[in-house]
């Protein structure tokens, strides 16, 4: 019997793309043995961005969250394999890349918080809303 598959969304930010990690990102992924379904290279607009973060709203950080996500172009992907949803999350790092280990995503490419280069669902039910 095939062992089930889940998806995941993964989403490379704009200073990802602005600084062309894109690639490398992919190839991380790729090199785990993950499967990449969908990808687009696309401008999001403040509408679609606040839906996107929507549960982070109320927090003090969402107007300039919303502002540095809407200031250039992202990269959403959907990626498929086993487990892919917690080792994308491990793969990626801790949302401060001052707390990511070296190997991750995070922690080889990025310093900044705010700034931190890609996006992972948190559970299968996140990967299918968003």
């Amino acid at each position: 019997m095939a062992e089930p598959r889940e998806r995941t969304f993964i989403m490379v930010k704009p200073d990802g793309v602005q600084r062309g990690l894109v690639g490398t990102i992919i190839k991380r992924f790729e090199k785990k043995g993950f499967k990449l379904v969908a990808l687009k290279f696309v401008w999001p607009s403040e509408e679609l961005l606040k839906n996107h973060y929507s549960d982070l709203a109320s927090r003090p950080f969402f107007p300039g969250l919303v502002k540095y996500m809407s200031s250039g172009p992202v990269v959403p992907m959907v990626w498929e394999g086993l487990n892919v949803v917690k080792t994308g999350r491990q793969m990626l790092g801790a949302t401060n890349p001052a707390d990511s280990q070296p190997g991750t995503i995070r922690g080889d490419l990025c310093i900044q918080v705010g700034r931190n280069i890609i996006h992972g669902s948190d559970s299968v039910e996140s990967a299918n809303k968003e």
